[in-house]
């Protein structure tokens, strides 16, 4: 029977069933999910530790007979032709090496890929640095030229009307 089951029986919860379970340490099987179950021995000693609780017995009072159970053991068939595990032994060992061998082919494909990858991203970035110095020393040049037409241009216009300016103003009297 299942926990559930057994509380049912009993006429309580199935966490209450877990929790006699764990502090009387009781030694119940577990499934291979970690469930308990119980056998009919199992469920007599629950039915005891049931009567003791009603009568006021206190649970950790009560100290049940705590016998381990035989482990189960399951019965595992010796195969009986060496040459088979040897031969399945041998193979599972080249497939290893197989694979071994082909990750480090992949490996040196890609570190040879990444190398010229990077080889290239380098030839880039020193024709982009030419380029980029280049065209400093365009705008500087610019610059330079752009500066003396300036100062010439403003120098001749901005004299002119001030003189212009002086004429007529002494003319006027102003």
């Amino acid at each position: 029977m299942n926990t559930s089951e057994v509380a049912k029986s009993l006429g309580v919860s199935a966490s209450t069933i877990q929790r006699w379970v764990k502090q009387l340490e009781l030694p119940m099987e577990k499934n291979d999910r970690g469930h308990y179950y119980f056998s009919n021995d199992d469920i007599n000693l629950l039915k005891k530790i049931h009567e003791e609780l009603q009568c006021g017995t206190l649970l950790h009072d009560i100290t049940p007979v705590r016998t381990k159970k035989s482990i189960r053991k399951g019965v595992v068939q010796a195969v009986e032709n060496d040459e088979v595990i040897g031969k399945v032994w041998k193979k599972v060992n080249e497939l290893e090496l197989s694979i071994n061998s082909k990750a480090d082919s992949v490996a040196s494909y890609q570190l040879l890929q990444h190398r010229s990858d990077i080889e290239e991203l380098q030839s880039q970035v020193s024709e982009l640095t030419s380029q980029l110095r280049l065209l400093q020393e365009q705008l500087a040049e610019q610059r330079s030229q752009s500066k003396k037409e300036k100062t010439l241009v403003i120098d001749s216009s901005s004299k002119g009307r001030k003189k212009r300016k002086n004429m007529i103003s002494s003319l006027f009297g102003l």
